[in-house]
């Protein structure tokens, strides 16, 4: 698999991804299963968004 989501892009969307989570988990909501979604794109390095749109925020040194 080809990585698509650079250093920075990566690091955002894991803090979002975690304070998603953990504002789902004080406040007992569902809504913070969507936390999932970033963490694990950021973990993951490869968002399937970015796919039909070409975009990609990885650099020479990150891939």
């Amino acid at each position: 698999m080809k990585y698509n989501v650079g250093s920075v892009d990566r690091l955002l969307r894991i803090i979002v991804g975690l304070i998603i989570a953990i504002l789902g988990v004080i406040f007992d909501s569902w809504w913070g299963l969507i936390g999932i979604v970033p963490l694990a794109t950021g973990l993951f390095k490869f968002c399937p968004l970015y796919v039909p749109f070409s975009i990609s925020t990885t650099n020479k040194k990150d891939s």
